[in-house]
């Protein structure tokens, strides 16, 4: 039976430009690639992120698409996007599922395993 699956990777910076310590605003980038990892075409539809700053309070954002695309992939194909979120503390994480469908319509998710917000100075 065709096995679908997405994997992902990520990588994180911060955006002193969008940020503003002093306010509680501290903006990260994130780019994730996104792999066909599995042996059928397969298309993210949308995404769910759960985001938490370092006094536990969670955001969660959902939506269709990520960054204005639902990339069809073929096994071994991979899409890349960066994107952007902000929390009120130095340091928080993320994490969060793509929910995709194959090209014959049956659903499965992939999930984002957690990742770090870190500002260079909340390491010293």
């Amino acid at each position: 039976m065709a096995r679908p699956e997405f994997t992902n990777t990520v990588v994180v910076r911060p955006l002193p430009e969008q940020s503003d310590p002093a306010e509680g605003v501290h903006a990260f980038a994130y780019t994730i690639t996104i792999r066909n990892s599995g042996d059928v075409t397969a298309q993210l539809i949308a995404r769910h992120w759960i985001i938490t700053d370092a006094e536990g309070q969670v955001e969660e954002v959902r939506g269709l698409a990520v960054v204005g695309h639902q990339p069809l992939l073929k096994p071994g194909e991979s899409f890349e996007y960066t994107s952007w979120t902000r929390i009120p503390t130095p340091h928080g994480t993320m994490r969060g599922t793509f929910y995709c469908m194959t090209e014959d319509a049956r659903p499965f998710d992939a999930p984002v395993p957690e990742f770090g917000l870190t500002t260079a100075s909340a390491l010293h």
